[in-house]
């Protein structure tokens, strides 16, 4: 009796943090983004040499992968003119040209906003304009990395914002380019198993994120779709050939990669600032992936309550000893998205798994 009445007491607390009324602020309810993207009607409706296109809403990963493989490469580069929302977010598709369908997706919307995101050298690997927008991002060379990592952020990210200037290495694309520079990828050093010089990694605003911290940043809805968007991303990875990924997933990133994780083929799943997966145990996330769990001694998520109740929430505690996850030194970092910052703990612990040589 004594357990559920410090259930409840925890369920109010939670609930009263999230309405914002114990320092936290606040945040606009937001609408996932689900489903194909724009222009997928009209995919449909086409056809080449007769055949008709693979649905992008029902087709496996694997399966457009063997669709295009039987394509000439002036029939892929008509359907990328032709479709180019739709094959730059197909999972499965070659990745050259869903880089080339997403400059030309970015270009055709004539927002400033995402301007920057068609620039020479960068590879967008999925571009989706509707809503606060959804950007993938490849650091390096996803075709032939021998080590892949794929950062999973939380709250504030979508494609305008995520890559703007902030502190540095704390938003998405700078926790990829320090994780790619913290293995010696950026500089070019290594060869063979466990070089950085064969690590790609990919930063992963496929879904729709919070604003604020607010009751969609303490519910599990956004996390499910996010889920399932990250467990297609993964799906797709392995169509074209790329290694099982290490998922990096912080605060709320967390909450999606604890949904997606059965339904992944990742190696490593790292989680940091994290809230919660809604699983009480990493075994009951039910992956063959190993776990890991990171948190600052100044990260404000320590405050948070470890509870799910009547689904606010996100369950226990992933650096607590009863969830089971190994740990991941972090006495150095500092705030809550310090983890990538360059000589910390965390990052040399990050560099290490995301090159596969940790034990």
């Amino acid at each position: 009796m004594r357990r559920f009445g410090r259930t409840l007491v925890t369920a109010a607390l939670a609930v009263t943090l999230v309405g914002g009324t114990a320092g936290w602020a606040s945040g606009d309810s937001q609408t996932a983004v689900t489903g194909p993207p724009p222009g997928t009607d009209a995919w449909r409706a086409d056809t080449v040499s007769g055949r008709s296109l693979p649905d992008p809403a029902t087709t496996a990963p694997r399966e457009v992968a063997a669709f295009f493989a039987g394509l000439d490469d002036a029939a892929r580069h008509r359907l990328l003119r032709s479709h180019p929302l739709v094959v730059g977010n197909l999972e499965g598709a070659p990745l050259p040209l869903r880089y080339e369908a997403n400059r030309i997706a970015v270009a055709a919307t004539g927002e400033a906003r995402y301007a920057s995101l068609a620039a020479p050298g960068r590879q967008i690997l999925a571009f989706d304009p509707r809503g606060r927008g959804q950007v993938v991002e490849v650091f390096g060379d996803l075709e032939r990395a021998e080590h892949v990592s794929v950062i999973v952020p939380g709250s504030d990210n979508d494609a305008a914002g995520y890559d703007t200037r902030r502190k540095p290495a704390t938003g998405p694309a700078g926790m990829a380019r320090s994780l790619r520079e913290a293995t010696g990828a950026e500089s070019g050093t290594g060869s063979g198993s466990g070089s950085g010089g064969s690590l790609a990694v990919v930063a992963w605003i496929g879904y729709t994120t919070p604003v604020g911290v607010g009751l969609d940043a303490a519910d599990g809805r956004l996390a499910r779709a996010g889920a399932a968007r990250l467990a297609r991303f993964t799906a797709g990875l392995d169509a074209v050939g790329a290694p099982d990924p290490v998922l990096f997933c912080h605060s709320y990133g967390s909450v999606v990669c604890g949904l997606a994780a059965r339904h992944t083929d990742a190696a490593d799943i790292v989680v940091f600032g994290s809230p919660g997966m809604r699983a009480d145990t990493a075994a009951a996330l039910r992956t063959g992936a190993r776990v890991w769990a990171a948190r600052g001694p100044s990260d404000w998520i320590a405050d948070v309550p470890n509870v799910e109740f009547a689904g606010i929430g996100h369950g226990v505690d992933p650096t607590s000893a009863a969830f089971g996850a190994r740990r991941v030194p972090a006495a150095d970092v500092e705030g809550h998205t310090g983890y990538f910052v360059p000589g910390t703990q965390s990052l040399a612990a990050f560099a290490t798994i995301a090159k596969g040589a940790a034990r």
